[in-house]
């Protein structure tokens, strides 16, 4: 056996032959993929092995589609038979809402170059005339899906690997994973060990287990699905060709297909979700299959049979019931795991249909240091909950009974919250104001604000609704007096030490800041000139600096400047997020609030722009006042001790109020940071340089790693801002959600990445990446919107205050020359 390789990957199923075949592709051959049995005999071998193109945001599309476009040329590369059904498909819909979802994944996949329709029943009999259309207003046929072998593409997969130098070692089971001091690997197996520089865990069912051997707890569990094949089908013997599988997400929660010339029934039931193996999969377990639960399926199996009559009388000749992993959101596991040199590449509820792309994007960041799409959906270190079995279970089992539930846009995951989040001392407080909360890695986020009669609930739609006013009030308070929010998600890291200053400068983009107290925004970049992300650094002393960023990225980010530091850098990294809240304040009379609460001098001349000083506020000492903003308004961001939130918070309510504070949520910071065309993460990604994410202001010209590339002119694509017309009375009053498909002259030429509703303007305004030969203010593009193509035009800047006075300057002198 051989007992060294650059990469061992653990695990034989689908996502392990795909990693293996795609870091192959990429000129990494020195790879083992071990198996403990034979190839795909864990969840692989039973799946049902469909893809479909119909799924809900721009990354997740490349990787379904790449599957199909892998699966029906990989018999002639490697010999190996897939067994592709290019059959299509069709999601029928009954509601307007799920018609609207329709919609939206058909502008991100025809921007994509997938060929999609939206069609009626007329259309959809022709297509498939055995289904029952009873109440289905429309479907999305989707003519390029199908389904494969799951054994035959695994294999496929494996034979490719092998065919670029890879070994496939099955029947020898990994025991355990160390470390050597000197960082490498060593995963000890039933037939010897195996040293190495990385490992990947592509462990499945057991992928929780084998991140116990290095002092991981993964959020995943193990959860029990069913399908049923009936006896051959009269009305299939003789047709011509395959019928289009149907996904019926309301009445089935499901899948119906021909396999063969039998009926196939795939259930995802909407109650009682069944876990199994929560202690562990045992080592012994092996193309394992349950007893049917017949009990537990049976509403939806009888739909099932309601729209597929002539499966009705019809006997069941295999019933397949295995384990399938699920972590808490639905989306998969990949990469770093937090730990040097170990990956993940597991968590999979879809391994077929995802599993190509996953290991195709999993190999361009291991090799490269990023992918070509986003992989912040993906990342492991995403979560920030507390991570108990309780937790895992439970969160599994809600993303579960959530799998063919409609992806409205921010659905709220309410399961074990707040009682695994991340709370500020303000939680309850800000609930009896109104909050409505949202989960932000762990933390809970006032989202927005119910008043008056409104619903202290989460409202779901694709089209404007009531939330459309309510954070237009919210925003508009803000702009005439004043806004408080919570913002005590923020990610906080203080970095020092003697080299922490040269680590910075070789890290970052931008100039540091000189002077203590000093402030500056600046962007993180890896030696491949991609983005890793943006920080707002503040200079604490000579070599002290505190850094903060998105609550999204506390864990991942701060990885990667760990990781970055050279071997013998005198650096430190302490994560204080959990030590300081942040209460933002900002409004035109901003300046009056925070002046009743503190002694500090507060005018231009004491305390200007960008600049951050440790002040006393309302008798709490060792505020961090830093004057930034997110809204464009005169403000502040207060970092206050934990422990003197609340004193903090009530003193600036107490003078505020009477002056017309109110408090804002994060959609309406949304809508402001649009107004303002500051950028976000949707934009600043592990996709894009500093050049095409329009970011050469807060660059220097060199002297950083990955300068060059970054700040090359981009040939791909760059970032632009667009203002869409506004709807006619008469026509669907929704907005674009992020990753709809951007065309000029009937040929695709960008999507959009993210953006809000400029209340101040009264248009909705969106960051885009677009081909640059189109990105010239003025130009005009159309957007694929819901049931209507809308008219986009570039903008040269901001719609709101683009000089930029207003948080710069007193207030007062503002307002009297407006």
């Amino acid at each position: 056996m051989e007992k060294q390789a650059k990469v061992v990957i653990i695990g034989g199923g689908i996502m392990g032959c795909s990693l293996a075949y795609h870091l192959a592709k990429e000129g990494w051959s020195d790879i083992i993929l071990l198996e403990k049995a034979e190839l795909t005999s864990g969840s692989t071998w039973h799946a049902a092995g469909q893809i479909t193109h119909s799924v809900s945001h721009y990354g997740l599309a490349k990787m379904a589609a790449y599957g199909t476009e892998l699966y029906p040329t990989l018999e002639a590369e490697t010999g190996q038979n897939a067994t592709w059904h290019g059959c299509g498909s069709l999601r029928v819909a009954y509601t307007p809402e799920e018609v609207d979802w329709l919609h939206y994944t058909r502008s991100i996949g025809r921007g994509l170059g997938h060929e999609m329709e939206i069609v009626g029943p007329d259309r959809i009999r022709a297509l498939h005339p055995f289904y029952t259309l009873d109440g289905i207003l429309a479907a999305l046929h989707t003519p390029h899906d199908g389904h494969v072998d799951p054994a035959g593409v695994s294999f496929g997969l494996a034979a490719g690997a092998r065919q670029r130098g890879a070994k496939v070692i099955r029947h020898n089971r990994a025991t355990d994973i160390t470390r050597t001091d000197g960082g490498e690997w060593i995963v000890h197996t039933e037939q010897g060990a195996i040293r190495c520089e990385i490992v990947v865990n592509a462990g499945g069912t057991y992928a929780r287990q084998i991140g116990q051997w290095v002092g991981l707890d993964l959020p995943i569990a193990n959860l029990l699905h069913h399908y049923l094949i009936t006896d051959p089908v009269p009305e299939f013997q003789d047709l011509g060709q395959e019928l289009p599988v149907v996904r019926d997400d309301r009445q089935v929660s499901g899948y119906i297909r021909m396999e063969q010339k039998s009926g196939l029934v795939g259930i995802y039931e909407k109650a009682n979700a069944a876990t199994i193996w929560d202690d562990g999969t045992p080592w012994e377990a092996e193309n394992e299959l349950f007893e049917a639960d017949y009990d537990r399926i049976m509403p939806w199996l009888e739909n099932a049979m309601e729209r597929m009559p002539i499966f009705a009388d019809l006997g069941l000749k295999r019933v397949v019931h295995g384990a399938i992993t699920h972590p808490p959101d639905g989306n998969m596991m990949l990469g770093p795991s937090g730990l040097r040199n170990f990956w993940l590449c597991c968590g999979s509820q879809v391994g077929i249909a995802w599993g190509p792309g996953a290991g195709k994007y999993l190999a361009q960041w291991m090799v490269h240091g990023s992918a070509d799409i986003s992989m912040a959906s993906f990342d492991p270190r995403r979560f920030g909950a507390r991570i108990d079995d309780a937790y895992r279970i439970g969160k599994a089992k809600e993303d579960y009974l959530l799998r063919h539930e409609i992806p409205f846009p921010h659905l709220d995951r309410p399961a074990y919250r707040p009682s695994h989040s991340k709370t500020s001392p303000l939680y309850d407080v800000l609930k009896e104001k109104g909050a409505v909360y949202q989960d932000v890695y762990g933390w809970e986020r006032p989202y927005w604000y119910a008043t008056g009669d409104v619903p202290q609930d989460h409202i779901h739609a694709f089209r404007r609704s009531a939330l459309h006013d309510i954070v237009g009030a919210e925003v508009t308070g803000l702009r005439a007096a004043a806004g408080i929010a919570d913002l005590t998600a923020f990610s906080k890291i203080e970095i020092s030490g003697p080299d922490a200053e040269a680590y910075l400068s070789r890290v970052q983009s931008n100039k540091l800041p000189k002077k203590t107290g000093s402030i500056m925004l600046t962007y993180l970049v890896n030696p491949n000139g991609r983005l890793e992300g943006e920080a707002t650094l503040v200079r604490l002393g000579e070599d002290r600096f505190y850094a903060v960023y998105a609550a999204a990225k506390e864990a991942s980010l701060l990885n990667w400047m760990e990781e970055q530091s050279a071997p013998g850098e005198r650096v430190v990294f302490e994560n204080v997020s959990a030590d300081r809240g942040v209460l933002m304040l900002a409004g035109p009379k901003a300046r009056d609030i925070f002046a009743s609460c503190t002694e500090a001098p507060l005018d231009n001349k004491s305390f200007r722009w960008l600049s951050s000083q440790q002040v006393t506020v309302a008798g709490v000492s060792d505020v961090r006042a830093m004057r930034v903003t997110y809204t464009g308004e005169l403000g502040w961001e207060l970092h206050v001790p934990m422990t003197g939130m609340r004193a903090v918070y009530e003193a600036l309510v107490a003078a505020g109020e009477p002056l017309g504070l109110v408090h804002v949520g994060s959609a309406a910071l949304n809508a402001m940071r649009m107004e303002k065309a500051y950028k976000s993460g949707h934009e600043i990604t592990n996709e894009v340089t500093l050049a095409e994410a329009g970011l050469e202001r807060f660059s220097r010209p060199d002297g950083f790693q990955g300068a060059e590339i970054s700040l090359a002119r981009p040939e791909k694509w760059v970032v632009a801002l667009l203002r869409l017309e506004e709807p006619a009375a008469d026509q669907v009053q929704a907005d674009p959600l992020g990753s709809e498909s951007i065309w000029l002259d009937g040929k695709c030429v960008g999507s959009i990445a993210s953006g809000g509703y400029g209340y101040a303007v009264g248009a909705w305004l969106g960051w885009a990446y677009v081909n640059p030969s189109v990105a010239a203010p003025g130009t005009v593009l159309d957007v694929t919107g819901i049931e209507r193509t809308i008219k986009a035009t570039v903008l040269a800047d901001a719609v709101f205050d683009p000089a930029n006075d207003r948080p710069r300057v007193d207030a007062e002198a503002v307002l009297a020359a407006e």
